[in-house]
């Protein structure tokens, strides 16, 4: 099997599995009403009760639920689209889009691997996970960065770009470690630990995406081919987010979560611009890379 049937494999399965995970995460419903569990802090939880995020608390499970639809929407018909190109036409262009969207997926389904609670579609997520992971190794290695010409740096808005590199970076730590900072000086556990042992979007966020942007900038200014690549990546993962964090609101707000506005204004607003930004750069990139 050669490297681009490989892919294309890849692809396919990882479509698959996130339309039945993301379908059966918002369709589907059973008898379950929500209850109350003590969790291991003494600390009283609302549990959902209902689907297969039946386990997951009150709070937690319309945020799956809005990740759900924000992939079985935007990300599958995304991911094939930019296969479908990779496929006709094979070019740099169409390569660099399949990296960024692979990372969408592998963001995603290390997400739903790790944070959400033990269910039915587990062993789904586990392979999802992978079939990303191995799907965005084997495309950022498949793009030979020495036959990027540094030209496509030079067309770029750099400017630009390196100021929205370096508000994304710090913007993912003013969103998420004030919270951690707050309960390591109150000695208690994050506000909303709710049922879970750790927060995996904070150790995404700051482990892995903040540290990429800054890692993209220092590559841009080298005039790096790795760099391109790179920022497809971080410029889509915070384009999903765009759509991601409105429809996880949505659903939040059509089961009766209150959200304070400061909280809509630094965890949602912020994102939501930088989406903005994202797609006018996404499409910069693509305009300056000519195969």
């Amino acid at each position: 099997m050669d490297h681009g049937k490989g892919i294309r494999t890849l692809v396919y399965i990882i479509a698959v599995l996130t339309v039945v995970i993301t379908s059966i995460g918002i369709f589907y419903q059973n008898e379950g009403v929500p209850y109350e569990f003590i969790n291991m802090y003494g600390q009283t939880v609302k549990m959902f009760g209902n689907g297969m995020y039946a386990f997951d608390s009150y709070f937690r499970a319309p945020i799956f639920k809005g990740s759900d639809a924000a992939m079985l929407f935007v990300g599958v018909p995304g991911i094939l689209l930019a296969e479908q190109g990779v496929r006709r036409k094979h070019t740099k262009k169409s390569q660099t889009l399949l990296v960024g969207m692979m990372g969408i997926f592998a963001y995603y389904s290390a997400s739903i691997a790790f944070g959400v609670t033990y269910n039915a579609l587990h062993l789904a997520y586990v392979l999802l996970f992978s079939a990303s992971l191995f799907g965005l190794i084997f495309t950022f290695i498949g793009i030979d960065p020495t036959s990027i010409d540094t030209s496509v740096i030079d067309r770029l808005p750099l400017k630009g770009i390196r100021v929205f590199l370096f508000i994304t970076g710090i913007a993912l730590f003013v969103a998420w470690l004030p919270d951690i900072l707050l309960s390591l000086v109150n000695r208690e556990p994050l506000a909303l630990i709710e049922v879970y042992t750790t927060e995996i979007t904070y150790v995404l966020d700051m482990g892995i995406i903040s540290p990429s942007a800054f890692l993209c900038l220092a590559l841009l200014k080298k005039k790096s081919g790795l760099s391109i690549p790179l920022l497809s990546m971080i410029i889509l993962l915070c384009a999903i987010m765009g759509v991601m964090l409105p429809l996880q609101t949505v659903f939040q707000l059509f089961y009766g979560i209150v959200i304070p506005i400061p909280v809509l204004v630094t965890k949602v607003g912020i994102f939501v611009v930088l989406a903005c930004f994202a797609v006018h750069y996404e499409l910069k990139l693509l305009r300056a890379i000519r195969d």
